[in-house]
């Protein structure tokens, strides 16, 4: 028998790992499943206090949970023809589920289909986080929407079930809470809240809001009635009569978790034949003050006019037929959009990152009545208006809204302008959410311990400039000079060749001499020169531009590394996704010769697993965000389909079943870190790369 040479197990493996690889993207291409399989559904998303989602393969499967992962519940349930039915939510009852037949992920909505006891039922979760409309966005409001119809031609009874608990209003389910029933004109409104209203108390990661009133609005339409009860009590009575209790629970306050008390609604849909009967309700969070801004409280954007809780649902429910019918052509259209950039697979990962992207800010206004744009580092450290986190969004909103763009960096310059910020590059966060006092990341304003000097300062001159790119002026930047100017300086003097700094991808510590780092830098300064033109300083645009190009000219020759680019000058033989190089091409700032990307691209798809492109060849995590930067280099569409097919892959088959991740392992798909993040904003930068269209979206903003 001919013995095996020590080389050739190892390329038994290789080999056996690109056949999995290859059938993965050929079985991903040729299959294009017709089912999407969110690990995540987004339902009630407005903010990183009211998001809450369903975090399995059916609704009936577990209980709904907050991003965190928290149980903030809802239960529904259906009786046809006298037999009790569940449709959403696990709470221990003996009532058979539904048929779940479909879930549809939109940008705006999401929709289910179930089938039972010859009925279909059609729930759709509308939230009208319609980025052009701040009014509208800003309201924190979901409409929940039943169609209901008979696919056997006969006729059925049909009556809806639907609750919220009491976890949605408090951190922990040991506080106490409290309840009350209103009528707002011809609303019948229901709400819970804490005892305590413990107001912007709190900061940190894995918290939830323990302030304000959630409100159950039920409108007039037909049979309908409601309850204040004990969970266990209000599902048995309308498993058993079709009812709920005839009065509301008194016993309160009393911890959550105390029977848990929840707002109830049944709607009675009498004989339902073909033609489907619709019902809906409405799901309001009135949190009264948002974020702390240099201790003075700001309050969400949708109050500046003075509108108060009533106000809100009486909008809400005013404007239900035309936002139902505004989502349903924004989605359709934007679908469509998505599609032709980048195929289907790629749509359908942009319509799940839509919600969530929105839904990890808080939209707030000023004293000044300017909107006030805050993140929310979900599940990586906490810290609110982080400008790394900010800037892998910023496709997102540089594509639907520069406004709210703005109304994120605005807050950072007014902090670095202040006085307060003693060094001579852009901060990186404005403390931990909700609280807006000054960075509390790395050193803050004590020590240049663990800042981000070249990726933050990088950051915010090229977002700056692609603000100008689409405003068609530099306005805005204007009023920021001197710190823009400063940190250009900066740049010029530690860019070209970083030194030993953390930047966003800092997760294997800190390194020095970073290639894509450097890149940033780079692309900064030739962002700086573009700015500085559009103001007519055209000197200093001269000399930033010469200076850019010769760096760019000597980047090529120092990072060079045959077939590809390096990791970091000084370590030949390593790789990384040269992602910020995208900006040369969106800004057309041409500092960097094509043959860069292209050799990149090619090298790169060497180099990919099964569930995509590992960040560096460090380890074999990625970032999603990133990875769609660098699909967006690809010169073809059959290029940048190679990327977006083991990310689908990713997407559909990861066993973690949380709000989508942007960090994850590449050879067996699972979570890495990080959760319900704004980064996955990033994935429409596919869009920014088609000139017409982010100005076709861009435009409809009125920036």
């Amino acid at each position: 028998m001919k013995k095996t040479t020590t080389d050739e197990p190892h390329l038994l493996v290789r080999l056996a790992a690109l056949f999995i690889f290859l059938a993965g993207i050929i079985s991903s291409a040729l299959a294009q499943p017709r089912q999407f399989r969110p690990p995540a559904v987004p339902l009630v998303t407005h903010d990183p206090y009211l998001s809450v989602w369903s975090m399995a393969d059916h609704l009936t499967d577990e209980r709904t949970k907050h991003w965190t992962g928290a149980s903030n519940g809802m239960a529904g349930m259906t009786k046809i023809d006298g037999k009790t039915f569940r449709f959403m939510g696990q709470w221990g009852e003996s009532a058979p589920a539904m048929k779940q037949v479909s879930v549809q992920v939109l940008p705006t909505r999401s929709i289910y289909e179930f089938e039972a006891g010859g009925v279909r039922m059609t729930l759709i979760f509308t939230s009208p986080l319609l980025p052009q409309d701040l009014d509208v966005m800003s309201r924190p409001a979901t409409y929940l929407t039943w169609e209901v119809r008979s696919i056997d031609n006969q006729s059925h009874q049909v009556s809806l079930y639907f609750d919220c608990t009491s976890e949605w209003v408090v951190n922990m389910s040991n506080e106490r809470v409290t309840w009350a029933r209103h009528k707002v004109a011809d609303l019948t409104v229901l709400s819970f809240g804490s005892q305590r209203q413990t107001v912007l108390e709190k900061s940190g990661d894995d918290l939830r809001i323990d302030w304000g009133y959630l409100y159950l609005v039920i409108p007039p339409q037909g049979d309908s009635s409601t309850a204040i009860s004990a969970g266990r009590v209000a599902r048995e009575s309308f498993t058993n009569s079709g009812t709920l209790p005839v009065s509301d629970d008194l016993r309160m306050p009393r911890p959550a978790r105390d029977e848990m008390p929840v707002l109830a609604a049944v709607m009675n849909l009498g004989e339902v034949r073909t033609s489907p009967v619709s019902r809906h309700l409405i799901l309001a969070y009135d949190d009264q003050f948002a974020v702390e801004y240099f201790y003075r409280r700001l309050r969400p954007y949708w109050r500046r006019n003075g509108m108060e809780a009533d106000g809100l649902l009486k909008a809400a429910e005013r404007d239900y037929i035309p936002l139902s019918e505004s989502c349903k052509k924004f989605d359709e259209e934007l679908m469509d959009d998505l599609r032709k950039v980048g195929g289907e697979e790629y749509a359908r990962l942009a319509a799940l990152a839509f919600r969530q992207t929105i839904a990890a800010h808080k939209l707030t206004v000023d004293f000044d009545r300017s909107p006030r744009f805050f993140s929310k580092e979900n599940f990586s450290n906490g810290s609110i208006d982080t400008v790394d986190v900010t800037y892998p969004s910023a496709p997102f909103f540089l594509l639907f809204n520069p406004r709210l763009l703005k109304a994120q960096l605005t807050p950072i310059f007014e902090y670095a302008g202040s006085g307060r910020w003693p060094w001579p590059y852009a901060p990186h966060d404005l403390g931990t959410y909700p609280l807006a006092n000054g960075q509390t990341y790395g050193g803050g304003e004590k020590s240049q311990e663990n800042q981000m000097p070249v990726e933050e300062s990088g950051n915010m001159l090229i977002m700056t400039a692609a603000l100008a790119k689409i405003d068609g002026n530099a306005d805005y930047a204007s009023q920021y000079w001197p710190l823009l100017t400063k940190w250009a300086e900066y740049l010029r003097d530690k860019g070209m060749d970083p030194e030993n700094q953390l930047s966003t991808d800092d997760f294997a510590g800190h390194l020095a001499h970073n290639t894509n780092l450097s890149l940033k830098a780079i692309l900064a300064l030739g962002s700086y020169a573009r700015l500085s033109d559009m103001l007519g300083q055209k000197r200093d645009a001269a000399r930033y531009r010469e200076l850019a190009q010769g760096m760019a000219k000597r980047w090529v020759e120092m990072a060079d590394d045959g077939d590809h680019y390096r990791l970091s000058f000084d370590r030949p033989g390593t790789w990384s996704q040269k992602y910020n190089l995208v900006w040369d091409r969106l800004l057309g700032l041409n500092l960097f010769p094509s043959e860069v990307a292209r050799r990149e691209i090619a090298y790169y798809q060497t180099k990919q697993n099964g569930f995509g492109l590992p960040l560096d060849n460090r380890e074999t995590y990625t970032k999603l965000d990133w990875i769609l930067w660098t699909a967006t280099l690809a010169e073809s569409p059959e290029e940048f389909r190679t990327f977006i097919g083991p990310v689908y892959r990713f997407v559909n088959e990861t066993p973690n079943r949380v709000p989508l991740t942007d960090w994850f392992w590449t050879l067996d798909g699972k979570q890495r870190g990080f959760q319900a993040r704004s980064v996955v904003g990033g994935i429409y930068i596919k869009m920014l790369a088609d000139a017409s269209m982010w100005k076709k979206w861009s435009d409809r903003a009125g920036h």
